[in-house]
């Protein structure tokens, strides 16, 4: 269950907490210096220091002022992931995201800060003007196009048998519920199988996402600009 929730947060950080891809770039007035690019050989995405701390803002409790080198780095990695994504959801027809769904996901970003204050605090100190600059819904909107991706690539296709269940049941599930409710009554498969369907399923995803990322690097071009101390 351990590794199952670390996997959990992994797909998180690829998809539910996609919080950073610099769709914007281009709009940036200010100077700023370019970290790193990904390339697929038909185009490259350029990932800039500002794209770091965009992302560290939309991450609850870690520090802005001063951002840490680790953090930075930390970052930087999960950047690059997040453009190998995006050269490859570019591939496909898309529709931009409404209005609507960009200002139910800024709603919904909202709840992991302490208030809308603090949240909009942490924007302007990396450079947006509040919830509503043009920048940040624009960010905000290719995170929603690459999250649509996403599910479409690596969950909608997810088949899991009843094999599947019984072993993630068997060997996962039920060891782990006996180490932290000792003594307590152990549910049926049949009692908990929607459980069981929604962890193996988000398993599942962070698997194949996994294997596509290492699969993808092996075939796109990431050159790092300037190395972080």
């Amino acid at each position: 269950m351990m590794r199952l929730r670390q996997h959990i947060v992994r797909v998180s950080a690829g998809i539910g907490l996609l919080f950073a891809l610099s769709a914007v770039s281009s709009a940036q007035v200010v100077v700023d210096r370019t970290i790193a690019t990904v390339s697929d050989g038909v185009k490259t995405e350029l990932i800039t220091r500002s794209d770091l701390l965009w992302q560290l803002a939309l991450q609850p409790g870690v520090p802005l002022d001063p951002v840490s080198n680790d953090d930075l780095k930390r970052a930087l990695q999960l950047q690059i992931d997040q453009r190998i994504f995006l050269l490859e959801a570019q591939r496909l027809p898309r529709t931009s995201p409404s209005e609507k769904e960009v200002s139910d996901r800024i709603a919904e970003l909202l709840k992991y800060f302490p208030s809308a204050t603090d949240f909009e605090r942490r924007l302007r100190s990396v450079g947006f003007e509040s919830i509503r600059d043009d920048n940040f819904e624009a960010l905000i909107a290719q995170r929603i196009a690459v999250e649509k991706y996403l599910d479409f690539r690596f969950r909608s296709f997810v088949v899991i048998t009843g094999e599947d269940e019984a072993k993630y049941y068997r060997e996962q599930w039920v060891p782990d519920h006996k180490r932290r409710n000792p003594g307590a009554i152990v549910p049926t498969l049949d009692e908990i199988r929607n459980q069981l369907d929604a962890e193996i399923t988000e398993l599942m995803v962070a698997r194949n996402m996994d294997s596509f990322l290492e699969e993808a690097k092996r075939r796109v071009a990431i050159t790092i600009l300037f190395e972080l101390p």
